[in-house]
């Protein structure tokens, strides 16, 4: 039957009540092993497919799973959200993506959204304005299962998946080191992301190691503004403190070094070295190519969505644990940071 059956029918042709097929067919420890073998059989035979649409209005679940992003435009993001779809997918689920574009008050306001409903898990990356995470809270106290992912909050009790971000920083400031750099520069966001605080760590042990004093003008806090990224890199260049080297803690801070370095004398590699995390697919089509830690993105994303779906098909039997889970990031050594 190339169109396939429905559920009624299918049990018709089994001569059994729709509601045991139905059970049948979701593995319920209510039929025995004898009778879910014969439905399933059948139900391959006569070309019967679940209507997803219909069971999660019976359920009262929309099959969404939304994915709260501070934006579009980083590439770590990008694959992250295709990781979630791969499995979200092939799960019956689909996703429901806001862009919070960098800004407390629209997380704030996607939040009071969520808790109407409109989604049955969330998967959530918080903006570099978040310190107050009450709104957070209430999504993990009303029980909608939420996972962090990259920018995480220690405070709500739930699983967050991270990269190594102290280790990456730590190693990308002592591949500079070891590639001649004794003045190096790290170029960063928000304090309060936790991403920015390992990141920094990395970096400061780092220096430290050397046996270099920390200077606190070398750390440079960036915005969200491309053409301010640009003067402010611009002015550091051109002060007394004039790094040779440069950690850039995000890849749009590395795309902004190499226009703040096309307006001065400078040549990358030669008078400055640059590493970034990033996980762009044109940095090794950048003149010169971009050395880059790259993070795990799509496998994060997995990761997350097949948590999730575990907490969704058996809330009874399965916990979001309140951990931490690191997937390891790469550092690609490309032209950025070689003298030719």
């Amino acid at each position: 039957m190339a169109g396939g059956i429905s559920l009624k029918e299918l049990a018709a042709e089994l001569k059994l009540a729709p509601s045991t097929v139905s059970r049948a067919l979701n593995d319920s420890y209510e039929i025995s092993e004898a009778t879910k073998k014969k439905v399933i059989s059948m139900a391959e035979k006569l070309n019967y497919h679940a209507n997803p649409f219909a069971r999660s209005l019976r359920e009262n679940k929309s099959k969404t799973i939304a994915v709260i992003i501070p934006e579009r435009i980083n590439n770590f993001f990008a694959q992250v959200m295709d990781g979630i779809e791969e499995i979200a997918q092939d799960q019956g689920y689909h996703l429901l993506v806001y862009n919070t574009h960098e800004d407390v008050e629209r997380e704030k306001k996607i939040v009071n959204l969520l808790l109407n409903g409109r989604a049955d898990a969330i998967v959530m990356s918080v903006t570099s304005q978040t310190s107050d995470v009450t709104h957070l809270m209430k999504l993990h106290d009303r029980g909608l299962p939420i996972i962090f992912f990259d920018r995480v909050r220690a405070e709500i009790p739930t699983t967050k998946f991270i990269t190594n971000d102290y280790e990456s920083a730590y190693e990308g400031t002592k591949h500079l080191i070891n590639q001649g750099c004794k003045q190096i520069a790290l170029l960063t966001l928000g304090k309060d992301l936790s991403t920015t605080k390992e990141r920094q760590r990395g970096y400061n042990d780092a220096i430290r190691s050397e046996g270099w004093d920390l200077d606190p003008d070398l750390t440079l806090y960036c915005c969200h503004d491309e053409e301010k990224n640009v003067k402010l890199i611009g002015d550091l260049l051109g002060s007394s403190k004039k790094p040779d080297g440069i950690l850039a803690s995000v890849e749009k801070l590395a795309f902004a070094t190499y226009q703040a370095v096309k307006k001065t004398e400078l040549r990358i590699p030669s008078d400055l070295k640059l590493i970034s995390f990033s996980n762009a697919s044109v940095a090794n089509l950048l003149n010169p190519s971009l050395t880059t830690i790259t993070q795990p993105a799509v496998s994060i994303g997995n990761e997350c969505a097949k948590l999730l779906i575990k907490k969704l098909t058996k809330p009874k039997h399965y916990d979001l644990l309140d951990q931490v889970i690191t997937i390891p990031s790469k550092i690609m050594i490309r032209e950025s940071t070689i003298s030719l």
